[in-house]
Parts: structure tokens; C-alpha cells; sequence
């Protein structure tokens, strides 16, 4: 089993910054690729970012590509999501997701959320007008 915990959420102005964290705990010998969604009130849960096991492979959903930054830990085990220029559109309930890595390349990464094997509990975001 593993744990992933998210961190760094909370209420900020459009044009602000936000720096969220996940951390996975428990059975984290076994490589794994990191994610992050969000949900915004009212709607389906959606595609954010996405970062392989070696760290060298990334992608952004068009949405948010040149404002959030998907990045790991030199530790692994953390995965970041740097938000800048946020906009009121952004507040959303982040969750960040693992998927074990099994034999793939250690550089893939995935952007469905049903390829992903588990899920934080999510933090809030809210990004003020």
C-alpha cells in the first residue's frame, strides 16, 4: 500500500503563486509515475500534469502550459506543482496520482486518470478575482 499526501493548497489573488507538494509514503520501493488533476466545483476531475519516473519526461495540459511546472524530489517520492499566474479558473480541488511503473520505460508518463493506481485526498485551491 501507498500513501500520497498533498499539501501547499490554500486562497490566493489572480496573478499569485501557489506551490503544491504530494508526498508517497508506505511502499515506495517499487518505481512510479506521478501526476496531478483537479476538479473544479461542479465539474469532472481533469487533467493538470504528469511527470515519468526518471524525472526527465513531462506534459502539461494546454491549459495550464507556461503557468504550472509538474516536477519530482531528488528523493522521488515527492512530486511538485509549481503554479504561477494563477487565474480564477484554476480553483479546483487538486489530487495528485501514482502509477506503478512495471516494465514500461521508466520515461512515461500518464495524463488518463484511469491508468493511475492510487489518489490523494486532494487540496483546496482558490484563486480570488
Amino acid at each position: 500500500q501507498v500513501q500520497l499526501v498533498e499539501s501547499g493548497g490554500g486562497l490566493v489573488q489572480a496573478g499569485g503563486s501557489l506551490r503544491l507538494s504530494c508526498a508517497a509514503s508506505g511502499r515506495t520501493f517499487s518505481s512510479f509515475a506521478m501526476g496531478w488533476f483537479r476538479q473544479p466545483p461542479g465539474k469532472e476531475r481533469e487533467f493538470v500534469a504528469a511527470i515519468s519516473w526518471s524525472g526527465t519526461s513531462a506534459y502539461h495540459a494546454d491549459s495550464v502550459k507556461g503557468r504550472f511546472t509538474i516536477s519530482r524530489g531528488n528523493a522521488r517520492n515527492t512530486v511538485y506543482l509549481q503554479m504561477n499566474s494563477l487565474k480564477p479558473d484554476d480553483t479546483a480541488v487538486y489530487s495528485c496520482a501514482l502509477k506503478w511503473r512495471g516494465s514500461y520505460s521508466s520515461d512515461t508518463y500518464y495524463t488518463n486518470t484511469f491508468e493511475y493506481d492510487s489518489w490523494g485526498q486532494g487540496t483546496q485551491v482558490t484563486v480570488s478575482s
